[in-house]
């Protein structure tokens, strides 16, 4: 892996200029791809028919030209990951076969100089470099190119970090009746001849193409030609979806030139819906990857809740044209210049620039949490990290810190500066870097210049150190409210207070809370009993909020009463961050539900509420979710699950429109017990519009976490749903059945298996653990613990880190289990990745085991959140 001092190093002493590729693709359509995993440097592969083209099944042929200039003599290297290196020229001159791992050393000497290399580089099936997929519904190949984060070596050769821009020229040659597309317009020269524009200078992780039968629709919106990719056998979704995708693209896009003040920079805008994507999408220049389970599969076009969050991924990855991809990052230890600013302008444009109005609720309620667990981890940073020593710790920080802490931190200085200076100092910077590299410092410069102010200090409480504030509202004379402020360390707060009575806002105020442990500001003259007073009103800034003891005598009252989203998920976050701080029980939490969630106006926040409460295999497994299920003690879970599948159930049943119902359907299926097994086989067969093949996919895998479905009932759903969705959903269903030879098979597939893709690996991991199963899968724990280090190393970092946390053991929330997790952390320093996702789920054990503690004397704990203290 490349050090950051390697990186400077190089950086400083040679430019590159341009970059030249060509891809002979055409022996794709062979079967055979390079296991998932570890892609072999040098060893050519294993027999297999041979390609149209020559080349053997698994391969394509890579050919870069590098113009590279320095100004005095240079030792270095340029990266390379083929399975065959074929060969190497400098100015003309043939390279001796040097290649060690992923390197293949160069000296130059000062002047211009001309560099190509001719590789065998090989398909994968792990989402990384080349991947390769055929569509089980139709046998069709698929080719997409991902590059993240140091990936581009995998498909061609190239100096591999984000501050050494150039120009790239792709030419591509595929299978006559291809479609391609990469990041700049092209043209098809002759059959199965692709010829691309010069890109503007970008960096070699943003490198991306698709290749394949692909569907293809187009539009065109102020001079910007679009496009929308998807695979032939979901054409019919995408041309479904295809006149409010293109809507949403220009409204995002007005919008998005608008803050940034710099018209779009990259002359066409395609997004691409890919099948196997390991992220949910990707910014590459020009090519938009999105995962394409984003497409909805129901005759609908699916409902608010899918439809805002894939409006708010569009616009995070828009968001990144401008920063990430026109302005870069110098080296990822400032790669929240990238995502904090994606993920906060992508909600903010949202929000202003479409109907989706309401979107920073559930930035709240989904994102927010996820920065919150991540903060309060051993594992925490800095939104701006002090030093990445290299790309593998590089990778372990793509979490909710770069993210949604980052993104409310850039809402909180907005906030402090005013909206104005604040897009004074964000356009500034986008043009004084356009194309080039940039820093903290020189965005720190630039909102200086713009707002006169100097940020250093702000910088350093918000940006530099780590942790996140509580602010808990204090007894003081009417008129002043108390704000104490734990955590370390205090810090400047620009916020709302506001005060809510009967439903609606009867009081508001912006306050500055000063940078330490309590402050006293102006507060409503006329408190009742029943008030509600609510810190942080509007979500401006970035703190967990506590309520005093009229306000949490209020809560429920005010949830039955309260129509307004964003105050709402406010108060849903403080609540689940209660039982997650030991503050509150699951017990009382359930009740707010009871009492709240039928007056709940959004389905967006009904569907992270059914997130927060139950287990669902397809959300995959993240600390901020399952709370209800993985904080209720033990001997009460069944009881708080009964309470929750009442109140979905009778919310489900209700007059809302079909995608609330929808979402109350779906948590009333996964909080159901045995006793509904019955009721559950029902809703599988329902012919109603809503019953989607993914949400009867949903409810067979509770179905078969419960014993009331076998391996009959999953083949027979697979027979009618024969896409790629339905394989996954196939085998996370079978590894969720309650059977102890197909546990065993699972777990030999989770810890064995190279062949499967990334996608059907992670879903056999995540129908593994069940809170109702932990007999059956007792002695996997510590299976999991002896294997995962030897397993974690036959994937690269990305795959690896997702399998750990998919197959990490966390409904086993106990001592013991710590015990063997500290001893396994104590032998992997070096693998970072499984470290990071072991170390956290770890503490998140802790964290529950202290909870269940602190809230489990006696059978009628004190209510923290209706009127008690704690």
């Amino acid at each position: 892996m490349l050090t950051r001092v390697e990186a400077a190093e190089r950086a400083g002493r040679l430019r590159v200029e341009s970059y030249a590729v060509e891809l002979d693709l055409l022996g794709a359509r062979p079967d055979g791809v390079i296991p998932a995993g570890d892609l072999p440097d040098r060893t050519a592969p294993d027999g297999g028919p041979s390609s149209p083209s020559g080349e053997p099944a698994g391969t394509f042929v890579s050919t870069s030209t590098i113009t590279v200039r320095v100004a005095e003599p240079v030792t270095t290297f340029v990266e390379l990951r083929p399975v065959e290196l074929i060969g190497a020229w400098l100015d003309g001159e043939a390279l001796p076969d040097a290649l060690a791992d992923n390197r293949l050393p160069l000296t130059l000497t000062p002047g211009r100089h001309e560099l190509v290399v001719t590789a065998r580089m090989g398909y994968t099936n792990s989402g990384q470099g080349m991947h390769r997929f055929v569509d089980p519904t139709d046998g069709q190949t698929y080719l997409h190119a991902q590059s993240f984060l140091d990936d581009a070596q995998r498909v061609f050769a190239c100096f591999d970090q984000p501050d050494l821009k150039a120009s790239l020229r792709l030419t591509v040659l595929a299978p006559p009746d291809w479609l391609v597309a990469a990041n700049a317009p092209g043209t098809r020269r002759a059959p199965g001849h692709w010829v691309f524009d010069p890109t503007p200078p970008i960096a070699t992780y943003l490198f991306s193409l698709i290749a394949g039968p692909y569907h293809a629709r187009h539009s065109e919106h102020d001079g910007i030609p679009l496009g929308l990719y998807c695979r032939r056998s979901l054409a019919e979704h995408l041309d479904r979806d295809a006149d409010e995708l293109f809507g949403l693209t220009a409204a995002l896009l007005d919008r998005e030139q608008e803050l940034f003040g710099t018209r779009y920079p990259y002359g066409r805008y395609d997004q691409a819906f890919l099948p196997e994507l390991n992220p949910t999408a990707m910014e590459n220049v020009g090519l938009v990857a999105i995962r394409e389970e984003k497409l909805i599969r129901r005759a609908s076009g699916g409902d608010s809740d899918e439809r805002e969050l894939r409006a708010t991924i569009m616009a995070h990855e828009m968001a990144h044209m401008w920063f990430g991809n026109l302005v870069t990052m110098r080296w990822w230890d400032d790669l929240w210049l990238n995502e904090s600013f994606a993920e906060y302008l992508g909600f903010r444009a949202v929000s202003e620039a479409t109907h989706y109005r309401e979107a920073w609720s559930a930035f709240v309620l989904g994102r927010k949490g996820w920065g919150y667990a991540a903060d309060q981890r051993p594992s925490t940073h800095p939104v701006a990290a002090a030093s990445i020593v290299d790309t593998g710790q590089a990778l372990t920080n793509f979490d909710g810190i770069s993210y949604a802490k980052g993104a409310s931190v850039l809402r909180q200085l907005a906030a402090f500066l005013g909206d104005d200076a604040f897009l004074a100092g964000l356009r500034r910077y986008i043009a004084t870097h356009a194309h080039g590299n940039a820093t903290l410092d020189d965005l720190l410069d630039a909102f200086a210049a713009a707002s006169g102010r100097d940020l250093r200090d702000w910088a350093g409480a918000w940006l530099r150190t780590s942790g996140v504030n509580t602010l808990i509202p204090e007894p003081e004379p009417a008129g002043s409210v108390a704000v104490a402020q734990t955590g370390q360390p205090p810090r400047p707060h620009a916020l709302r207070v506001a005060l809510y009575r009967d439903g609606a806002l009867a009081w508001q105020a912006p306050v500055r809370l000063a940078a330490q442990p309590r402050s006293v500001v102006a507060g409503p003259a006329d408190r009742r009993p029943g008030d509600l007073l609510l810190l942080n009103d509007g979500d401006l800034t970035y703190a967990k909020i506590q309520f005093d003891a009229g306000s949490r005598a209020a809560l429920a009252t005010t949830l039955a009463s309260l129509d307004a989203p964003l105050p709402r998920a406010l108060i849903w976050s403080a609540a689940i961050e209660a039982v997650r701080d030991g503050l509150s029980t699951v017990e009382e939490f359930v009740g707010l539900v009871e009492a709240g969630l039928a007056r709940e106006p959004r389905t967006e926040t009904v569907r992270e509420l059914v997130d927060l409460v139950t287990h669902r295999v397809e959300t995959g497994a993240s600390p901020h979710r399952e709370v209800v299920v993985r904080y209720a003690r033990p001997d009460r879970l069944a009881a708080a699950q009964a309470r929750l599948a009442a109140a979905l159930g009778a919310a489900a049943a209700s007059g809302r429109d079909r995608g609330w119902r929808r979402a109350a359907l779906l948590g009333y299926a996964h909080a159901s017990g045995p006793d509904a097994i019955a009721d559950l086989r029902r809703l599988l067969s329902d012919p109603g519009e809503e019953f989607d093949p993914d949400l009867r996919w949903s409810v067979l895998s509770r179905l078969c976490e419960l014993g009331g479905a076998d391996q009959a009932d999953i083949e027979d759903l697979a027979r009618r749903d024969t896409s790629a969705q339905g394989q996954v959903w196939a085998r996370r269903c079978r590894a969720c059945l309650p059977d102890a030879a197909v546990k065993a098979q699972a777990w030999h597939e989770i810890t064995t298996e190279t062949s499967l893709s990334n996608r059907l690996l992670l879903a056999t991991a995540e129908g593994f653990w069940h809170p109702a199963q932990r007999e059956l899968t007792q002695s996997y724990v510590e299976r999991f613990f002896a294997q995962m280090p030897v397993v974690a190393r036959r994937h690269a970092p990305a795959v690896a880190g997702k399998l750990a946390g998919a197959a990490f053991p966390r409904f086993a929330a106990d001592e013991a289990t710590v015990g063997l997790a500290e001893q396994m952390l104590s032998t992997v320093e070096d693998q970072p990745m499984l470290a990071r996702v072991v170390g956290d789920w770890t503490d998140e054990l802790r964290r529950v085991i202290r909870a269940r503690a602190a809230t489990g004397a006696g059978d009628d704990p004190a209510p923290a959140l209706t009127g008690g203290t704690r």
